[in-house]
């Protein structure tokens, strides 16, 4: 697309914002070049969702859960239909490690669900990680660390082969917590993934890859997430189509995804990395989240369904999984309701409301709400944040 000012049908004149202060993505990361095939995939199936809303989500909140909150959003998450959920951080929060150990002790875990842990790259805090899931039989440990230049330099003072030695070492305490425990599986994460060079991502992942000694029946996850937006849509597909075409043992590693919103592009990264290959995408409801929000698991599921392909999840914008979501989160019922039903009203328009195999009322009949509740809306709604619905399919090849 041409970007000459020579078009007699465009006016605008330059801008007075400093833009000439900013970096575009291409000047601040390497970005791949490669025979891309994702823009001619189509839809097929849906991802492995997951909600961190216990999690990242908590983290976003005003006040954040206690275990009786952090229960109810557990429940509605199963009640939905998620079989794999992130619980919390237990090693940086005894309420988070007192909310898993109460999962164990009273058997909250459906058998078809698995839990996820979060930990740092540290034997003290893995340790702990291990201690709060004693007694169930299926989990996944995600261990994170950040990657990008600006995090090695700034934040953690290390050389890239240094910072893989760190990595290497925190896997290998992963791995001996794990001995013993074949539903126990492990998860990285290279935070700041997007800003971090392709090539050494791959050499870190291959690496822990080979030390989990991964298979087709205990694969790895390798978690790719895009921690703060910095580039359209079709980069980040294309860093992950990068990765789906150059990981070791590919059959053996789950590609998943971490969409956060801080472009207002997160929906559309998380349905373009899907057609690039990604099997898992992790988000939460609504598209609350730290900062400007995770990707909104709601309108990733809704897209779907309004492609033919089912989501494979209950709908969340039933009028009680609304309320019930309010309750955990104690955003305003009202903002929350309005929210799902606006989401439901572009997908399925009067007259021809469409119905899931697993519908629920709100999907065949929103309830118009008063006027002075929907002028307020605006720039009051917390969850508001999240990307409103596209037309993108997302696929799985």
């Amino acid at each position: 697309m041409s970007t000459t000012r020579a078009n007699r049908w465009n006016n605008q004149k330059p801008s007075p914002m400093p833009s000439e202060r900013y970096r575009a993505a291409w000047d601040r990361v390497d970005i791949p070049t490669f025979d891309r095939t994702w823009p001619s995939n189509r839809t097929t199936a849906a991802p492995l969702w997951v909600p961190v809303d216990l999690r990242d989500g908590n983290q976003a909140l005003a006040e954040p859960m206690d275990p009786e909150r952090k229960r109810r959003m557990f429940e509605l998450m199963v009640a939905i239909g998620y079989k794999e959920i992130e619980v919390g951080y237990p090693s940086a929060s005894q309420t988070d490690f007192d909310f898993v150990r109460d999962l164990v002790r009273f058997d909250l875990v459906p058998d078809d669900v698995t839990i996820v842990v979060f930990t740092a790259a540290r034997t003290d805090l893995i340790d702990r990680t291990y201690q709060s899931i004693e007694g169930l039989p299926n989990a996944v440990v995600h261990m994170y660390t950040a990657t990008a230049p600006t995090w090695r330099n700034v934040v953690l003072g290390k050389e890239r082969e240094e910072l893989h030695d760190m990595i290497f070492r925190a896997a290998q305490d992963v791995a001996r917590g794990g001995e013993g425990h074949d539903g126990w599986r492990f998860e990285f994460s290279p935070e700041v993934f997007n800003l971090t060079e392709p090539d050494y991502i791959l050499q870190v992942c291959n690496s822990l890859t080979e030390l989990w000694d991964a298979s087709p029946d205990r694969p790895v996850i390798h978690n790719l997430p895009a921690t703060v937006e910095i580039a359209t849509p079709n980069i980040y597909a294309d860093q992950i189509e990068y990765m789906h075409q150059n990981l070791a043992r590919r059959d053996s590693v789950i590609l998943s995804v971490h969409p956060h919103n801080d472009r207002g592009t997160g929906v559309a990264c998380a349905e373009l990395a899907v057609l690039a290959g990604a099997q898992r995408v992790e988000g939460c409801l609504f598209g609350n989240g730290e900062r400007t929000g995770n990707v909104d698991l709601v309108t990733l599921g809704l897209n779907l369904h309004a492609q033919g392909v089912d989501p494979e999840i209950d709908s969340p914008t039933s009028t009680r999984s609304v309320e019930r979501w309010s309750t955990a989160t104690e955003f305003p019922s009202t903002s929350a309701t309005r929210t799902a039903e606006i989401s439901c009203t572009r997908h399925f328009p009067e007259p021809t409301r469409m119905r899931s195999r697993r519908a629920s009322p709100i999907t065949t009949r929103v309830r118009r709400l008063p006027a002075s509740i929907r002028d307020r809306r605006r720039g009051q709604s917390p969850i508001c944040r999240s990307t409103p619905p596209t037309s993108a399919a997302i696929t799985r090849r």
